[in-house]
């Protein structure tokens, strides 16, 4: 295996020299485009969660972080950390499903230090698009080469220069290549949720990249979660930006895997340059990133990271739920509550309440597991989506709420 991806990157990084030749360009945009070129290839058939191709993107990640110098940091010293889940490519069918493990890959740089950085990026897609998928043809296969190749590639940049960079040891490092993240951010969940593996109590911030591939002439990004401590906002406006103009937003819930540990109370920030009219299409390929862009948003957070570097724990602080908002504009009322993703009993499972909407008026409570909303019974959250679309503002109705072994009736008012 070792042997196949040295050649493999040796090949990639030919070709790449060839082809800039008359440009000599950095070592590290090169490597970039190596990264994403070979993780959104046909070869890995849209590294979908629990397959061969996302098998096969994990073994090339682990690969690169072994060739920068990583400690493994998975399960029993390796650099994976596996985990089971059910898939269904049609949700709405109700539960049940394909038993699958997807595979998250760690790597850490030991510095001695008590606290630990995280910094992580999902690599899994869409594969053939039988879920997921604005792709209104026969299946194909998507590659996601910003969503998120390009993540993956500013990950394995990072790791890079951290492992060399003097400016940056007063802090370990964890970098977390997540699977599934696609199909509800369920590897980014398990693994912040595991109390035996994971020491939150040492975490000192977490940094997220999904699709930060495609940064316009306009340089304009977005950062999320600039809520999550008060020294983020700033921070952001104390470093070099290398030209990019920074867009936040202080919400620490959306959708990407930063929300899994802004949900443990660790300060969490999300770096994304913007949707596209490929999201989440077959036309998603590695001709189309800005690979330059790459660089400029990983060079902005590693003047983020040696800024904060010897400055101790950051504070944490509770935002409010605007992408929640966001998700359930769709609908004329919302609850204030965030989904457990990974929960796989019946009914939907509660992994947040938002202070002063409804839910938290009601008296839910995180761990709740809605069973029913007025009349209708829930038993997957399609369902309890299609009980919100029922309802107006101003209307009441009754939640039945399965606490522990009590099962509630909670009055609430939209």
């Amino acid at each position: 295996m070792k042997r196949h991806f040295t050649l493999l990157l040796f090949a990639l990084s030919l070709l790449f020299a060839l082809r800039t030749a008359a440009q000599p360009a950095r070592p590290e945009l090169q490597q970039a485009q190596v990264d994403v070129v070979y993780l959104s290839s046909d070869l890995l058939e849209g590294r979908e969660a629990g397959t061969k191709g996302e098998r096969m993107a994990a073994d090339y990640i682990a690969s690169r972080f072994a060739q920068i110098g990583l400690k493994p940091a998975g399960h029993k010293g390796s650099w994976f950390y596996s985990f089971d889940f059910k898939y269904n490519p049609n949700p709405h069918g109700g539960p049940g499903g394909e038993a699958r493990t997807g595979v998250n890959v760690a790597g850490y740089i030991d510095n001695k230090a008590k606290t630990t950085v995280i910094i992580g990026a999902h690599y899994d897609h869409l594969g053939y698009g039988h879920f997921g998928s604005r792709h209104t043809g026969e299946p194909a296969i998507h590659n996601g080469a910003d969503d998120n190749a390009s993540g993956t590639a500013g990950l394995l940049r990072l790791a890079h220069h951290l492992k060399n960079s003097k400016k940056a040891r007063k802090n370990n490092y964890l970098f977390l290549a997540f699977s599934a993240e696609e199909l509800g951010l369920i590897g980014s969940k398990v693994f912040a949720s595991d109390s035996l593996f994971f020491d939150k109590k040492k975490a000192n911030y977490m940094l997220n990249m999904d699709m930060i591939g495609r940064l316009n002439e306009e340089k304009v990004m977005v950062v999320s979660g600039t809520g999550t401590s008060p020294v983020w906002k700033e921070t952001l406006a104390a470093i070099p930006n290398g030209g990019i103009t920074v867009k936040s937003s202080d919400s620490g819930v959306g959708a990407s895997d930063h929300t899994s540990f802004y949900l443990q109370d660790i300060p969490a920030l999300h770096f994304f340059t913007g949707q596209h009219s490929d999201y989440h299409k077959p036309e998603d390929d590695s001709e189309l990133i800005n690979y330059e862009g790459i660089l400029d948003v990983t060079d902005l957070m590693i003047a983020l990271i040696e800024h904060l570097d010897g400055k101790g724990k950051l504070a944490f602080t509770k935002t409010k739920d605007e992408e929640e908002g966001r998700r359930a504009a769709s609908f004329k009322v919302s609850l204030g509550v965030m989904p457990d993703y990974v929960y796989d009993g019946e009914g939907m499972r509660v992994d947040g309440v938002t202070d002063g909407r409804p839910g938290q008026k009601a008296g839910m409570l995180k761990g709740d597991v809605i069973i029913g909303i007025g009349e209708l019974e829930i038993k997957t959250i399609y369902d309890y989506m299609d009980g919100l679309s029922k309802f107006e503002k101003g209307q009441k109705t009754t939640l039945k709420v399965k606490r522990g072994e009590q099962v509630l009736e909670l009055p609430v008012e939209f």
